[in-house]
C-alpha cells in the first residue's frame, strides 16, 4: 500500500476550487449508505479523514450542498457542483475529503467500510474492516491507530 505524498494538492472537476493537504490521513473509508450512493451517483462514497489543521481551500469558495442539516455540511464547487469534502459538527478536528479530489489519488485504499447493510450487492471495496452501520465512537481511536500504523 502506498502513502499520500505531502503536501498534496487537488481540486474539483472544473478547477475553480483548489485545496491543499499538509497532514497525514487519520483514516480512509468507503460509505455504502443510500445517502452517499445518491450524492456520489455511485455504489459508495470514498473519504479520507484529514486533520483540520492540515487541510485548506487555496482557491475558490465551496458551498454547502447535499443535505442542509445541522450535523454534516457537504461542500461542493459552486460551478461544477463536485462534492469535495464534508465537515461534521462536534468533530471539527478533521475534514472528510473525497480522495479523488487530490491530483494523485493512486495511494488511496479504503481501510474501513461503513453502512454495509445498505450496500449494493455487487459493491466490493477491499476494506480491511467492515461495519453494518458506523463503528462505535469508542472504536475510532483504535481504528485510527491501526490505520496510521499500517502506513508507517
Amino acid at each position: 500500500m502506498s502513502a499520500l505524498n505531502l503536501p498534496a494538492e487537488g481540486g474539483c472537476r472544473c478547477g475553480k476550487v483548489r485545496l491543499k493537504v499538509s497532514a497525514k490521513p487519520l483514516l480512509t473509508m468507503a460509505c455504502h449508505c443510500t445517502g452517499c450512493q445518491s450524492m456520489s451517483s455511485s455504489a459508495y462514497s470514498l473519504s479520507v479523514a484529514i486533520p483540520s489543521d492540515g487541510f485548506e481551500v487555496t482557491r475558490g469558495e465551496p458551498v454547502i450542498g447535499g443535505l442542509h442539516g445541522s450535523m454534516s455540511h457537504h461542500y461542493f464547487c459552486p460551478h461544477c457542483m463536485t462534492w469535495m469534502f464534508t465537515r461534521t459538527e462536534g468533530m471539527e478536528f478533521f475534514v472528510n475529503l473525497r480522495p479523488t479530489m487530490l491530483d494523485d489519488a493512486s495511494w488511496f485504499t479504503p481501510f474501513i467500510e461503513t453502512w454495509t447493510r445498505e450496500k449494493l450487492a455487487f459493491a466490493e471495496t477491499g476494506a480491511k474492516r467492515s461495519y453494518e452501520a458506523l463503528p462505535e465512537m469508542a472504536a475510532y481511536e483504535g481504528l485510527i491507530k491501526e490505520y496510521m500504523g499500517s502506513q508507517a
